[in-house]
């Protein structure tokens, strides 16, 4: 396995030191199609080596793009510092000043329709143009489409489990047990809420620090990978000591 993982790793050096000669073969001023074009081989090269879950698409496209994807990488510093602060301010709310969700709300709204009301006529009486209330509504589209990409995740999760619990994906069985058996540990240590608001501070760092460190997280979740597979290799010739035939289905598979 050592002698297979440093033939890659001899390959991916021989092929960059190739496309490193290329570039410097070309010191003269050359013009944007080909500046494009040496881009594209060097990116071209980099999806070929491992990325972390098996990944193809950029992390961007992974987060699903558009202004969550934004606000997670930190592509606007001011928008995503400012929702972070929003949850960090609703936690020490909720969780060092103990207040309640249920009385936070109607002081809330109690505060803005006697601010609203108080005002309207008030302009009344000094002549000026009352406040511009608008119309707030929940608009229809975007409700079923996020019924619709929940109703999708819900059922391809009970897929997965399915297939899991009908004896099928030992690998897939032995990481969801310890998933659980990691979140039950959690929640023993903290509330919903502060689970919460952790799974939200990991959203905000880990995407935008694993996205500047992509190729040397890669590279040693790929040598992670590989002595996981060794191990587990090894575990289970040790389990099927005696079963030739099940020992050469699991070198195979590993």
């Amino acid at each position: 396995m050592a002698d297979h993982e440093g033939e890659s790793e001899s390959v991916m050096e021989s092929v960059m030191e190739k496309i490193t000669a290329k570039l410097h073969g070309h010191d003269s001023p050359s013009s944007s199609d080909s500046e494009d074009g040496k881009k594209s081989l060097v990116e071209a090269v980099k999806s070929k080596s491992f990325r972390l879950f098996g990944r193809e698409k950029p992390l961007h496209k992974v987060l699903g793009g558009g202004k969550p994807a934004d606000v997670f990488l930190w592509r606007n510093k001011k928008i995503s510092a400012s929702v972070l602060g929003c949850a960090t301010a609703i936690w020490v709310l909720f969780e060092m000043l103990e207040y309640q969700l249920l009385p936070l709300l109607c002081h809330i709204l109690m505060l803005s329709l006697a601010s609203l009301f108080l005002w309207s006529n008030a302009s009344i009486v000094i002549k000026k143009s009352p406040p511009n209330i608008p119309v707030v509504g929940v608009p229809e589209k975007a409700v079923m489409e996020i019924t619709s990409a929940l109703l999708y995740a819900i059922n391809r999760g009970l897929t997965s489990l399915h297939n899991i619990a009908s004896g099928r994906h030992l690998k897939q069985f032995l990481a969801v047990t310890a998933g659980l058996w990691v979140l039950s540990a959690v929640g023993r240590w903290c509330n919903f809420i502060t689970l919460f608001y952790l799974l939200f501070v990991l959203l905000h760092t880990v995407p935008v620090i694993y996205e500047k460190y992509e190729d040397e997280v890669d590279s040693s979740a790929e040598k992670v990978k590989t002595e996981i597979k060794k191990q587990y290799r090894l575990l289970c010739e040790k389990v099927l000591k005696g079963r030739p035939g099940d020992v050469l289905k699991v070198r195979k598979l590993s």
